[in-house]
């Protein structure tokens, strides 16, 4: 069964850094696409960056590009988002999904979702 699991997540003010982490369980995640996704209230859940396992590209959301970094450690089995200059817009709860083949920024297109965890952005 996979499992993942999100952690890292808080309060910071504008401007700061966060890093969150996704520890995945369950399987062998080479051919697999993690993703980092984020739903703020009221809003649709949103792609914000994906890395494939075994290769390590990565791909993100215009939003986000250069100031967060999806990284993933296969000794561990985790994928990380470091999250730079904070936005006040950027607080969501943060999900890490994965999915089998290609990268997508479609939510319905990922089989596993961890639960999320909150980031808030003070201004």
């Amino acid at each position: 069964q996979v499992q993942l699991v999100e952690s890292g997540g808080g309060l910071v003010q504008a401007g700061g850094s966060l890093r969150l982490s996704c520890a995945a369980s369950g399987r062998t995640f080479s051919g697999y696409v993690m993703g980092w996704f984020r739903q703020a209230p009221g809003k649709e859940r949103e792609f914000a960056a994906a890395i494939y396992w075994s290769s390590g590209d990565t791909y993100y959301a215009d939003s986000v590009k250069g100031r967060f970094t999806i990284s993933r450690d296969n000794a561990k089995n985790t994928v990380y988002l470091q999250m730079n200059s904070l936005l006040p817009e950027d607080a969501a709860v943060y999900y890490c999904a994965a999915r089998s083949g290609i990268s997508s920024s479609w939510s319905n297109q990922y089989a596993y979702w961890g639960k999320g965890t909150q980031v808030t952005v003070s201004s």
